[in-house]
């Protein structure tokens, strides 16, 4: 009984971890385009090749 609690108990903080992790990397991603949007901005302002 014990060793299935903890497995439980291990199993869920491992998909809590995963899910955590999703978000982060989404909100990272996102971050990232918005600073290559930025460069891009700034590349076609000051004459910048394509």
């Amino acid at each position: 009984m014990k060793k299935n609690f903890i497995r439980l108990a291990l199993l869920a903080f491992a998909g809590s971890c995963i899910i955590s992790s999703c978000n982060t990397t989404k909100g990272f991603g996102e971050d990232l385009q918005k600073v290559g949007g930025k460069i891009e901005k700034q590349a076609d302002e000051t004459g910048g090749t394509d």
